[in-house]
C-alpha cells in the first residue's frame, strides 16, 4: 500500500515508531522528522557497498546509513544513541538475533 502510494491517515494512526527509507531514491543520511504523536523515526538511506577496515585488510562490506529522531521530552539521548549502536550491531551481524 505504501509503495503504490495508498496510505490513508488511519493507516499512520495509533503507531510510536516510524522507519522511513530513502533506499530506492539514493542519497547518503537525511533527517527524519517525527510524526507526532509519535516518540522516534528511523530513516534509512541507500546502502551500497564500502571498503572497511578488518584489522589486516580491507574487505567490501555492505553499509547502510541509518539517521534517527526523537522526541527529547519522551526519550533520553542516551537511551536512543544505544538503541541505534545496538541496530547497527544487529544489522552487522543478523545472527545475533537468534543466539
Amino acid at each position: 500500500k505504501a509503495r503504490d502510494g495508498k496510505l490513508t491517515s488511519s493507516d499512520m494512526q495509533g503507531g510510536c515508531f516510524t522507519i522511513s527509507s530513502l533506499g530506492g531514491i539514493g542519497g547518503t543520511a537525511f533527517t527524519p522528522i517525527v510524526n507526532a504523536p509519535e516518540v522516534a523515526i528511523l530513516g534509512v538511506s541507500k546502502s551500497e557497498m564500502k571498503p572497511k577496515w578488518n584489522g589486516k585488510e580491507f574487505e567490501p562490506k555492505l553499509m547502510v546509513p541509518l539517521s534517527m529522531s526523537y522526541d527529547h521530552r519522551v526519550i533520553d539521548g542516551a537511551l536512543a544513541a544505544r538503541f541505534t549502536v545496538t541496530l547497527a550491531s544487529y544489522m552487522s551481524d543478523i545472527r545475533q538475533l537468534v543466539m
